[in-house]
Order: structure tokens, then C-alpha cells, then sequence
């Protein structure tokens, strides 16, 4: 049975990621990349750059499937509207060394990345990035274009705000609320008591 067919828009480091995530999932064939910044025919890993973003909707014709693979919230979340009105489905990948429960939710466009963790009852929204060694633990929840960054923590019943992220490192405690478009900084810890986010 054919793989459905993967394009993956953003050819940088964390869309190369994504790819090899797709690749070694056995659920996705890529079938390249979509970048403003490289030539039409620029093989990247092995896969070859198809065109720019001017108009998505003529990469109907070769792909099942899009995932917008940008590490910048705001413009993952323009891109992703710009697919939607092109009437493009958005993929949500996760690498095969990710650990996902059966009862958590993904978004559309969502991916997860090596060693990360998704809890029970944990939910992620549209266009979401989990990347490596990240963890979202039970009954937490990561709105649209949320980014959970390298080695980042959210404790059980935590949550992320509308495109804001998590750089490297850091951690909510439980239950703790941050809001739409704040940038914790790597290593940053926000706990329930000194919570200067508060929404």
C-alpha cells in the first residue's frame, strides 16, 4: 500500500528534522521541501527543494499531505492558515523514539520529536512542536502554535499559551498557566507560587 506523500515546508534544521522523523516513522513518503531562501532542484538531505511559498496551493498535485516545519510560532501559524485556505491537509509527525499516550490528543501540523514525551490525557494543538527530550505530562496542554523546546518540561496539568515557547530547558510546575506569545528563557523554571505570568 503507498505511503501518503509528506512535503515539508522549511528546509532548515528543524525541517530536516521533521523529515527524518517522517522517513523513519514508515508512515510518510517526503517527497521534498518547500523555502523561500534555495533554489528550485537544492537537494537537502535527499530530498529536493520543489519551489517557494508564493502559492501553496500548486503543490496539490504532489502531495497528500503538508507540514508547515518553521521553529518561528508566528510564522507557522500564518503558513498553516495559508494551507488551510489552499485546502492543503496538514500532516502531524512523530519519531518512532517518541513516546505518545494512546489518550493524548495531537493537533494537525503538530510534530513530536526524538525521545519526547506526551502524557496521558495530554493535548496538543494545531501546528505544535514537542521537540527532542521534551515532556508534556499528564492532562497538560499546549495551545496552537506552542513550542516546547530541547529538553523542556510541563508538569502535569500545565499550560502553554498560543504561540509562546519554551526554549531549552525550561519547566512549568504543576498546573501553571503561561500566556499566548511569552518566550521563557533556557533553563527558566516557573512554579505555581512565583509565577510572574500569571494569565
Amino acid at each position: 500500500m503507498a505511503k501518503p506523500k509528506l512535503l515539508i515546508i522549511g528546509a532548515g534544521g528543524h525541517g530536516q528534522s521533521v523529515a527524518e522523523a517522517a522517513e523513519l516513522s514508515s508512515h510518510f513518503e517526503v517527497v521534498g521541501f518547500v523555502d523561500d531562501a534555495l533554489a528550485v532542484g537544492t537537494l537537502i538531505l535527499v530530498y529536493p527543494v520543489l519551489g517557494a511559498a508564493v502559492d501553496l496551493g500548486g503543490y496539490a498535485s504532489v502531495c497528500d499531505h503538508v507540514l508547515v516545519a518553521i521553529g518561528n510560532n508566528a510564522m507557522r501559524a500564518s503558513l498553516a492558515d495559508r494551507l488551510l485556505q489552499a485546502g492543503l491537509s496538514q500532516a502531524t509527525v512523530v519519531h518512532p523514539k517518541a513516546m505518545v499516550s494512546p489518550r493524548a490528543q495531537l493537533g494537525a501540523g503538530s510534530a513530536v520529536m526524538a525521545g519526547a514525551v506526551v502524557g496521558t490525557a495530554a493535548v496538543l494543538g494545531q501546528g505544535v512542536i514537542v521537540n527532542c527530550g521534551a515532556v508534556v505530562d499528564h492532562h497538560a496542554r499546549v495551545e496552537d502554535f506552542g513550542h516546547v523546546g530541547v529538553g523542556a518540561c510541563m508538569a502535569g496539568g500545565s499550560v502553554l499559551g498560543t504561540k509562546a515557547w519554551m526554549q531549552a530547558g525550561s519547566a512549568l510546575g504543576y498546573g501553571v498557566s503561561i500566556p499566548a506569545e511569552t518566550i521563557l528563557k533556557p533553563g527558566e523554571a516557573v512554579d505555581a507560587m512565583t509565577n510572574k505570568y500569571k494569565v
